[in-house]
């Protein structure tokens, strides 16, 4: 075997983006996602439903209006954020962790793809299934609440930068849990948390100074609070402020991601 056929991890073929390799890498995620859509596409729509459902029904007279809208409309894009989320996350962690287990990454890491074309190629599974489970479950969920699309460009790009963190997030947990209770505690003890304490089901005008600096210290409730300015024109920060955390987000954890590729974390044995 030549020289250029075992070529180091993270070295780009012939100094140039591999796009094919990338492309390949990318619609392997996608269909692997589209080929269980029952689980992975329509599964979230009956949680979704679920969720309004319940909180609506029971909460929904009591909690009266939030932030000056009904409780459902303020609902909504919470529950679509939320659902966006977890599916970014589990799209991306699940990969890696059932090919570590399973034994075949080497299938992945063989090719010549560097590390960056590996990040962009899981990353782009992850988002292209957040971004459809944001689609089909806003054309259920706003319009059980009531809401509508104030501004479309704001609401697609903090879909677009929430399935972006969460892709890369949950490839940074795969590369690091070895076994599947290691990365079944990250999603309990981890993104769970982050996902529902970020103004999911509340406005952070209804906590105390404490909880709502906490709050703020969440860039999970940059995702959520920008999604709702776009879809209902309200938000509890400026989402000038939500965009430039995302954005610095991203670049911090696909720097991340990078460089576990590029060393082998938890990769080499």
């Amino acid at each position: 075997m030549s020289d250029s056929t075992l070529r180091p991890m993270g070295e780009r073929r012939f100094g140039r983006w591999n796009v094919l390799g990338t492309q390949t890498l990318a619609m392997r995620e996608i269909r692997r996602f589209t080929s269980v859509w029952t689980q992975t596409l329509l599964a979230p729509m009956a949680t979704a439903l679920l969720f309004m459902l319940i909180f609506t029904l029971a909460l929904g007279d009591r909690r009266g209006e939030v932030m000056g809208l009904e409780f459902a409309a303020f609902l909504a894009p919470g529950i679509v954020m939320m659902t966006v989320i977890q599916n970014a996350f589990a799209n991306t962690s699940s990969s890696i962790v059932i090919s570590k287990v399973q034994g075949n990454i080497v299938d992945t890491l063989m090719p010549p793809l560097s590390a960056s074309e590996l990040v962009v190629g899981f990353a782009a599974g992850g988002m292209v299934r957040g971004m459809l489970v944001a689609v089909f479950v806003s054309l259920l969920a706003l319009p059980l609440g009531g809401a509508g699309l104030d501004n479309v460009l704001w609401a697609f790009v903090f879909v677009f930068l929430g399935a972006m963190m969460m892709s890369l997030v949950g490839i940074i947990a795969g590369l690091y849990a070895d076994k599947f209770d290691q990365m079944a505690a990250i999603t309990n003890f981890v993104v769970t948390p982050l996902s529902f304490l970020s103004g999911t089901f509340y406005s952070l005008e209804s906590l105390p100074p404490l909880m709502q600096q906490i709050s703020h210290a969440n860039p999970v409730f940059y995702i959520i609070d920008g999604f709702r300015y776009g879809v209902l024109g309200v938000s509890d920060s400026s989402p000038w402020l939500g965009l430039s955390v995302l954005i610095a987000m991203n670049a911090a954890l696909a720097t991340a991601a990078w460089w576990f590729f590029r060393t082998g974390y938890r990769l080499k044995s």
